[in-house]
């Protein structure tokens, strides 16, 4: 990468805008509303089908950021942002307890094994950004 954005190629030469560079390096994040990273690490857990084309990441969430009275109904669904653009899912629940929210569930489906390859590249930019391990249990 060159001063002023320029990323030079073997025959051409690009210029980055300012948004194409801020994306590029933007750390990968879980966002409710769009525009605003949820800081609480989320417990993850996959599960897949036999033949490995379907399945689904549960993402639990005890105590975030988002179910703050002030911002609890601005939840529109959760994002999954990374330099490669974001996924989405709009199938989030709130867990409670003594009428208290407690916790945040959502629940990502695959359908394909392309769908599958593109999750595991944003958790694995998501797991790097914020220190987090894998366990194949």
């Amino acid at each position: 990468v060159l001063s002023h954005g320029w990323v030079s190629g073997p025959r051409k030469i690009y210029f980055l805008s300012q948004r194409s560079m801020a994306q590029a390096n933007k750390a990968a994040a879980i966002q409710f509303t769009r525009g605003i990273d949820e800081p609480i690490i989320p417990d993850i857990r996959l599960t897949r089908s036999n033949d490995g084309r379907t399945g689904r990441a549960l993402f639990v969430f005890e105590q975030p950021e988002i179910m703050a009275p002030e911002t609890w109904a601005s939840i529109t669904g959760m994002l999954m942002i990374d330099e490669e653009g974001e996924i989405s899912t709009r199938e989030v629940n709130a867990r409670f307890v003594n009428g208290q929210p407690s916790a945040l569930e959502a629940i990502y489906v695959w359908k394909s094994e392309e769908d599958f390859e593109r999750f595991m590249r944003f958790a694995k930019r998501y797991a790097n950004c914020h220190g987090m391990g894998y366990s194949g249990n």
